[in-house]
């Protein structure tokens, strides 16, 4: 009789945890991070018998066991920083993407307007229409340069601001994982599945913001890095995200680590994953480049225009001025730098500009630059006046003198494209005709022409009045008698002043002669405007091998490419998310089927180990009964 109130009440309260636990599942069913719990039993000890045997004792709950595969969740962490690498990534590409693209926000539109304002000139030099569209168009023009600079530095703007936020939800994460790790540690093997799920829950939520790699200790808590392999949990410990000031760039944040020693270090953007590296990964690899690019466009657009313009007589008789300015290159000192060198910039060659931000270094006794990426990047000249350092198209004089060790970032043309401005707006001053006009003499045997006239000195050219070339032969020519000059086909006829310079097509005879003269005002002339009317399709990019034309739709083509190659990243990394997520759920996941079954099963054990008990109880007072009669 003792052995049956034993056995049906170890039951009953066996079967009485087992029922508690299914109802705790079915509560959970839709709790995110929720692991299904399961009671395992045991059966107790039973006691030998004289005649051999044993005779069981009930039931015993073994444990109470946590449903989950560490694999799966090693896994599940790896996803989750994919996929919030891969947002984060392909949101920001897709708004660069539209910016360049949309035709109410591009470039494409008020670029082909312009030109085909500049042909409108070409068709009609003397035409006060023609130029005011000309003009409007510029303004148009650059103000569409202007805004999508703006757009950009507002995306960056954004950048930083979600780096920050971010920053903070993942350190309270890490807090919250190491007071758990804590009582998880504290709580040895009796720690409840429920500590467990809220840790890991915190785990994958840290890894979708910054990516993490975990390793499990002895004590039963869970050590989080990053990818790269700094600790930002250690048991109870936990490491602060923080920012830090770009040591170039004060307006722009770069994520650091700070370990508990008061002194954060700088994370390198590659050792990030999780929305964090995606920012990161933004920037560098879509945004920075893409606003270069536009300002390598702008730069070589109104340097390539200027030079036409000064090439070339506006209205007034006069050389033509530069039509547009821009910012020069930009160069930024290291903040630790201890020298006082500082450098004036100018373009040397628009067919060399990379636009590519460079890091220029100074041992002691010489000067390196390399990309951002490290790789190294001729660097020539001394840095003088008369000798300025080139490196991608840009000259640098330096004054001042530089220590070892200093560092300095250059960015080529990261500037232009928000600084561009129009910088007159009188329709006079456009510089459609060409510098000179040009006569062949009527006794010349050859059939060279005069093809082209541009001055090359504006201060020279203002006291040209006229000049008469004569060759000797077909490779030797006099200027106003002065010479003789050797000329070679295709090569150019400079004026011995300096003040001109023209360019022949076909081929001289010995005696033949030209006449220059200054072009007048109103000039019909529309020799100028030729030229900077095919501006658009001129090698200009590249060492002249791309014209801006194709530069401008390899900048959408490269903007759209990284929005769709990310776009398509997720979508494939979102597919395994689910798959790995769907093995979670087969493992983890709570099924409200088997549970009411389970539900039924344990409730007939239940009335069964009752009826143990009742049955156990009618025995006894049977028994009272029997003998007190």
């Amino acid at each position: 009789m003792t052995g049956m109130l034993s056995t049906g009440s170890s039951a009953l309260l066996a079967f009485q945890r087992a029922l508690g636990t299914i109802s705790h599942n079915v509560a959970n069913a839709t709790t995110e991070g929720y692991s299904r719990q399961r009671v395992d039993m045991a059966a107790r000890a039973g006691t030998p018998q004289a005649g051999g045997g044993y005779i069981g004792q009930g039931v015993d709950i073994a444990r109470l066991q946590r449903l989950a595969d560490g694999l799966v969740f090693g896994r599940q962490i790896d996803s989750s920083g994919e996929v919030g690498r891969l947002a984060s990534l392909s949101s920001m590409a897709t708004r660069v993407d539209s910016l360049f693209s949309d035709g109410s926000t591009g470039l494409s539109q008020p670029f082909n307007a312009f030109f085909n304002a500049s042909r409108g000139v070409a068709a009609d030099p003397t035409s006060n229409t023609a130029r005011t569209a000309l003009l409007a168009a510029a303004q148009a023009l650059t103000t569409r340069w202007n805004a999508l600079d703006t757009q950009l530095s507002t995306i960056d703007a954004e950048t930083n601001a979600s780096l920050t936020g971010r920053i903070g939800d993942a350190n309270q994460l890490m807090r919250e994982i190491a007071d758990l790790n804590q009582a998880i540690a504290a709580s040895g093997p009796s720690a409840t599945p429920d500590m467990l799920d809220a840790r890991d829950l915190r785990v994958g939520r840290l890894a979708t913001l910054t990516g993490a790699s975990v390793v499990k200790a002895d004590d039963g808590s869970l050590n989080v890095f990053t990818l790269g392999g700094q600790p930002l949990v250690l048991g109870a410990k936990a490491s602060t995200l923080t920012t830090l000031q770009d040591p170039y760039q004060p307006d722009r944040l770069q994520l650091g680590l700070d370990t508990g020693n008061g002194s954060p270090v700088r994370l390198a953007d590659s050792s990030v994953s999780g929305s964090l590296g995606g920012l990161l990964e933004f920037r560098g690899r879509v945004l920075d480049p893409a606003r270069n690019e536009l300002g390598r466009l702008a730069t070589v657009f109104a340097t390539e225009f200027n030079a036409a313009q000064r090439a070339g007589v506006d209205y007034n008789g006069d050389v033509g001025a530069d039509l547009f300015t821009l910012a020069p290159p930009r160069v930024t000192g290291n903040a630790a730098n201890t020298g006082s060198a500082a450098f004036q910039t100018g373009i040397a060659d628009t067919g060399a500009l990379k636009g590519q931000d460079l890091t220029l270094r100074f041992d002691g006794s010489s000067w390196t630059a390399q990309r951002t990426d490290g790789a190294p990047v001729a660097m020539t000249g001394s840095g003088t006046a008369a000798d300025p350092f080139i490196v991608d198209g840009v000259s640098l004089v330096m004054s001042g003198s530089a220590a070892a060790g200093d560092r300095f970032a250059l960015r080529p043309t990261a500037d232009a494209a928000g600084s561009l401005r129009l910088a007159f707006d009188d329709p006079a001053k456009i510089a459609a005709a060409g510098t000179m006009t040009s006569t062949r003499d009527l006794a010349n045997l050859g059939n060279a022409r005069v093809a082209s006239t541009s001055v090359t000195n504006a201060a020279a050219y203002a006291g040209f009045n006229g000049a008469t070339i004569e060759f000797l032969d077909s490779t030797q020519y006099t200027v106003d008698g002065a010479g003789p000059f050797t000329w070679t086909p295709g090569s150019p006829i400079d004026d011995p002043a300096g003040a001109w310079s023209i360019t022949l097509a076909g081929t001289p005879s010995p005696g033949d002669g030209f006449t220059l003269g200054r072009t007048p005002a109103r000039s019909s002339s529309n020799a100028n405007a030729l030229a900077f009317s095919g501006l658009d399709t001129a090698g200009t990019l590249n060492g002249g091998t791309v014209s801006l034309t194709v530069g401008l739709s390899e900048l959408v083509a490269k903007a759209g490419t990284e929005s769709r190659h990310a776009a398509l990243g997720l979508e494939a990394q979102q597919a395994i998310d689910a798959q790995v997520s769907a093995e979670r759920e087969s493992v983890s996941g709570v099924n409200l089927d088997e549970e009411a079954a389970n539900l039924m099963k344990y409730q007939q054990a239940y009335q069964a180990a009752a009826q143990i008990l009742k049955t156990a109880d009618t025995l006894f007072q049977t028994l009272l009964v029997s003998v007190s009669r």
